[in-house]
């Protein structure tokens, strides 16, 4: 009976023993299950952050186009600004160069003594003032011109009137007052009136002086929209001139000519010998860009310039080259117009079959018509556009 009773475990021990293994089995299985915790808490982490990366990414890429966009906006407004600047300038030269004229008007007024030369020096509203060039010799290209494509008398006052197509045959004077030369004019002016006389020494080496003198008369009898010279040595349809410039209204600043660029002649004893062939480089250089000198237009602002720049405008030997130099430098839009250099029969003649009138017609070897007192008539005849094209061109 002893030996039953020592075999046997107290209670106290048995709770004791009971303790300690649940403490045991407690630590053993937070030893097992934290770590797969703390992964399953790494991994969410990483989720986390990519998430948040691609948050951040696309956030930036957002803001980074905006600011694209952003860029793009401001540049377009600096081009808008940029382009509102430079209309700005034209339109302040535009007023700057009425202004002017204004006030040589007003002065020329005021100057005048009696009534009626001061209301003759008001500017007539005109389309075009076209300058035929012409000398004491030509009496006989002018009657051709006067007989083809150049109205006279009263047709002549109708379409300044009706159309604002002012023509004149534009000539100076003698070097010699009062000589026979002028009388002679004068007497033709008295029969035709369609003259625009002009202060200046006629001579064939003068052209570039006598282009700046029309120019600054025309500007200041006439408010034209375009101002045209031509040789009286060429055809021209005024109809279709009227309406190949009526195109060009809007523009502020055009120069309308057939452009080329012809060598400079250095060489002495030449036709169309250029003093001056060093300012233009090397020998054998070309001219800049310029109308050839048969036949060109400019508009309002250009005669205007030239009109109130005309002491200090440089003249070259050649008249047309003299022209295109006034205008390197300004804001000028050059405008080649073929139709404005068409050839003689054949070549006007076949164009206008094909619907396409031709402006002018000359031939280039003569630098106007060939023999033109017997030919100009026979190119009307051919390459005239007709009465009715003129009066019923739409400006």
């Amino acid at each position: 009976m002893k030996s039953k009773s020592s075999t046997k475990v107290s209670a106290k021990w048995i709770f004791i023993f009971s303790t300690c293994s649940f403490f045991l089995g407690m630590m053993f299985t937070n030893k097992l299950w934290v770590p797969l915790e703390s992964n399953n808490q790494l991994i969410t982490l990483k989720r986390r952050d990519q998430e948040e990366l691609q948050i951040t990414s696309s956030d930036c890429s957002t803001e980074i186009k905006k600011s694209r966009n952003q860029d793009r906006d401001v540049v377009n407004e600096v081009y808008k600004t940029h382009e509102a600047i430079q209309s700005l300038d034209k339109s302040i030269s535009v007023l700057q160069m009425e202004l002017s004229v204004s006030r040589k008007s007003h002065e020329k007024m005021k100057t005048n003594d009696d009534s009626s030369s001061s209301a003759s020096s008001i500017r007539k509203k005109a389309f075009m003032v076209i300058g035929i060039n012409t000398a004491f010799s030509s009496r006989k290209r002018r009657d051709s011109v006067r007989q083809s494509w150049m109205p006279q008398g009263e047709q002549l006052r109708r379409l300044e009137q009706e159309k604002g197509i002012v023509v004149r045959f534009m000539i100076g004077h003698s070097a010699t007052s009062n000589s026979i030369l002028d009388r002679a004019l004068d007497s033709e002016e008295a029969q035709h009136k369609d003259f625009l006389r002009l202060d200046h020494v006629e001579g064939y080496h003068e052209l570039s002086a006598k282009t700046k003198i029309f120019f600054t008369t025309a500007v200041a009898k006439w408010d034209a929209d375009f101002y045209v010279k031509v040789d009286d040595d060429v055809h021209v349809n005024l109809g279709t001139l009227a309406a190949n410039l009526a195109r060009h209204r809007s523009k502020p600043r055009v120069y309308i000519g057939c452009m080329k660029s012809g060598p400079v002649l250095a060489q002495k004893n030449v036709k169309y010998h250029e003093p001056e062939y060093w300012k233009f480089g090397e020998e054998g250089n070309k001219y800049f860009r310029h109308a050839t000198g048969q036949i060109y237009a400019i508009s309002k602002d250009l005669a205007t310039y030239i009109s109130i720049n005309q002491p200090l405008l440089h003249k070259y030997a050649n008249e047309d080259v003299s022209l295109g130099a006034w205008f390197i430098g300004l804001e000028v839009e050059h405008i080649d117009d073929r139709s404005m250099c068409c050839g003689t029969p054949p070549d006007c003649e076949w164009k206008a079959q094909a619907g396409n009138v031709c402006v002018a017609s000359f031939d280039w070897s003569c630098s106007g018509i060939c023999k033109s007192v017997e030919k100009l008539k026979f190119v009307h005849e051919q390459c005239g556009e007709g009465e009715e094209a003129l009066w019923n061109a739409l400006l």
